[in-house]
């Protein structure tokens, strides 16, 4: 995983898209760039880290859309709005709406790093707030197999009883637990079974997979 902050990048403009991503990664961004709001909506449910940069006026579904979309899944992702067009009304509903920022374009690339530092310290300072909501897309960041071990790790496991149902080594299974502690960026086993009684419906039992 790179720690680079990730901006996820939607324009139907193939060649907006491609300039933005490299400029925006030659300034130390990670880039996710999608050509519509179909494909953007369909991958950011397994990596919703970072802030979206999105083209207001697209085919299908608009940035507005998307943004109202976002908020009725409850991923929380800050979101810049970019338009080719002079439309205040518009930008107004943008903001309204819970936008960050509206840029013209073309605009400047200070102008919208600006806005990106902006968006990625806004998320930052939610996550610190609520740690526990904040884990949700980093929980979908996990292997089947660090699934596997945080849903044992809940119950009261033992690493050693973990590997052995698991038919894998004990260091194997310290390793993913390291590994899942960091990724979800849980302080301790307490708050990482606070985070799953949140993020998961079923029931807390001795033998999950029985």
């Amino acid at each position: 995983m790179t720690d680079r902050p990730i901006v996820h990048l939607v324009d139907d403009d193939a060649d907006v898209l491609a300039s933005l991503v490299v400029a925006l990664e030659a300034s130390g961004y990670g880039c996710q760039a999608y050509a519509s709001g179909h494909t953007f909506l369909a991958a950011v449910a397994q990596s919703p880290l970072g802030c979206a940069v999105l083209d207001i006026r697209m085919p299908e579904i608009d940035g507005l859309a998307i943004m109202e979309e976002l908020r009725r899944r409850s991923i929380s992702l800050p979101v810049i709005l970019m338009t080719g067009y002079g439309d205040v009304a518009l930008a107004v509903r943008a903001m309204k709406a819970g936008a960050v920022d509206f840029i013209e374009k073309p605009c400047r690339l200070e102008e919208l790093k600006d806005a990106i530092d902006r968006a990625l310290a806004l998320k930052a300072k939610a996550d610190a707030q609520n740690p526990v909501d904040a884990a949700a897309p980093r929980v979908a960041l996990l292997t089947e197999r660090e699934r596997e071990v945080f849903e044992r790790l809940v119950v009261g496991e033992s690493n050693k009883d973990i590997a052995r149902k698991l038919d894998i080594s004990v260091r194997t299974v310290e390793n993913h637990r390291a590994r899942l502690m960091e990724k979800i960026q849980a302080r301790n086993l307490p708050e990482l079974v606070r985070i799953y009684i949140r993020f998961n419906s079923k029931p807390i039992s001795p033998e999950p997979f029985a």
